[in-house]
């Protein structure tokens, strides 16, 4: 029973990690089509997009199971609970891959406002980051890099303020912008969002590896631990 039960938990995990490429996939593709108005892309994105949510129903199963087999000892535990919660985040990424999906299509042949590109492209690059090494540190229990997500969510937060501002100011100052600047306000949310979500897995991450919670003002801490070493 006790060698089905790691066989079962394996697949779990392997299960998570799939889903994991797929959601991380449709987040990097997304992306490439706001920045480059790929409209095909963008479709193909939106079209695949029930296959994770299949996925997560499939994980959502396993987890029951998993706790239906035996009474699982702590470590294994605290891999059960945090792959339903990181299951869940995972969905809702890929959720947010669709929406900027649609704003790709949205923004087809429209100009865009060349002031807040830069930093779009900037936030992109962020978030990425947060989805990959989020995903990278459950994969190897590594909480190290699942650390290294939380102290980059501030960038992240910073720069969605510092678009908004802009592209208000854009609006203001030329009304035939309004459209383009408010679906890039769109992208700017949903990458914000998506980096959230990140920070939610590695926390999960922090919690698998080293028993710890880390919630809220998790970034203050771990900014505070880096310095005093």
């Amino acid at each position: 029973m006790i060698r089905h039960f790691e066989q079962h938990l394996q697949e779990l995990k392997s299960r998570l990690i799939k889903m994991g490429s797929l959601a991380e996939d449709s987040i990097n593709r997304s992306i490439q089509a706001v920045l480059n108005k790929d409209y095909e892309l963008a479709k193909t994105i939106i079209e695949e997009d029930t296959r994770i949510n299949e996925m997560e129903i499939e994980i959502d199963q396993a987890i029951i199971d998993a706790l239906a087999l035996q009474q699982p000892v702590a470590s294994d535990l605290r891999l059960i609970l945090a792959a339903s919660k990181i299951n869940n985040d995972l969905e809702r990424i890929g959720d947010h891959g669709v929406n900027l999906a649609e704003s790709a299509l949205a923004l087809r042949g429209k100009d865009l406002p060349e002031s807040s590109l830069d930093d779009i492209k900037r936030m992109c690059q962020l978030t990425k980051r947060m989805v990959g090494d989020a995903l990278d540190g459950f994969i190897h229990a590594d909480a190290n890099l699942g650390e290294a997500v939380l102290l980059m969510d501030d960038s992240v937060d910073n720069l969605n303020r510092k678009i908004t501002k802009e592209l208000m100011e854009v609006m203001k100052s030329n009304p035939t912008n309004i459209e383009p600047s408010l679906e890039l306000i769109r992208v700017s949310r949903n990458l914000e969002r998506v980096a959230d979500l990140s920070t939610n897995i590695a926390e999960e991450v922090v919690f698998i590896a080293k028993a710890r919670v880390v919630k809220h003002h998790a970034s203050d801490d771990l900014a505070t631990k880096q310095t005093e070493s």
